[in-house]
């Protein structure tokens, strides 16, 4: 298993390539890195599994409306 990150958008992504990238091949180390995709070499935030799996789920359930 690589532990370097393998940048994704999301395949719903329709604004022009403006959004953010993920690296989800990094949770079985427990964490999931998260950058702008803009700026690819900018700063990255990690998120703790526990709490990326929890927003993930909120995002299906439709918790988070605009």
């Amino acid at each position: 298993m690589t532990t370097e990150p393998r940048w994704t958008k999301s395949s719903h992504s329709d604004n022009g390539g403006n959004c953010v990238e993920v690296a989800a091949n990094l949770a079985p180390h427990g964490t999931v890195p998260v950058r702008d995709s803009k700026d690819p070499h900018g700063p990255t935030l990690a998120f703790d599994i526990s709490a990326w799996s929890a927003f993930v789920a909120g995002i299906r359930s439709g918790d988070f409306t605009a």
